[in-house]
């Protein structure tokens, strides 16, 4: 899943996290659904099934207000970071000659990949829910160098994942599940 998750990340500083962007409106619509229920506490129970069905454990919940937090943690390595690594430091060995270190590009080795999930009730007699998930993740970096530079091990950074295939995943998977939830035994 990194190799997917990483093709459609943007980097996206964390004071940008919470700014509102021309892209706003298409971000909210692929993360919201309206599901046709009156139970709230059952769709969350869903929801945290689903989660748990795609690798994630439920960390936090507070069914009173319709959230719940899940993270899963995986490797970020990713294809072609160590090859992209050892060109740049054959390419600036020459360095040395101006009495300089190579350069050395810090890898990313480790990320948490989380999800935030909220529901409530979007009419009157709460008959209609909204449920609204939100992925993202932290990555940690090795250690690199530029120059004499040091970039230290366990750098970080966090990124919202706007994969409209993670979401429809998601989303699908809840669909059949607030279904299925009724008529579970």
């Amino acid at each position: 899943m990194s190799s997917q998750v990483a093709g459609c990340v943007t980097h996206t500083q964390s004071e940008e996290l919470f700014q509102l962007v021309p892209e706003s409106a298409a971000n909210r619509a692929i993360q919201t659904r309206f599901f046709e229920t009156k139970n709230e506490a059952e769709l969350l129970s869903a929801s945290a099934a689903v989660l748990q069905d795609l690798g994630f454990q439920v960390e936090e919940s507070v069914r009173e207000v319709g959230f719940l937090r899940a993270t899963k943690e995986r490797s970020a390595r990713e294809y072609g970071q160590d090859i992209t690594r050892f060109a740049v430091f054959l390419l600036s060995t020459a360095l040395v000659f101006v009495e300089q270190s190579p350069i050395v590009m810090p890898v990313d080795l480790h990320q948490k990949i989380a999800a935030a999930l909220v529901t409530r009730p979007v009419n009157l007699d709460a008959t209609r829910q909204e449920v609204r998930v939100m992925f993202y993740r932290v990555v940690w970096k090795g250690e690199g160098s530029t120059g004499r530079q040091g970039i230290p091990p366990g750098e970080q950074r966090m990124e919202m994942l706007r994969d409209p295939v993670m979401y429809q995943t998601f989303f699908a998977k809840l669909s059949k599940a607030v279904f299925l939830e009724p008529f579970a035994l």
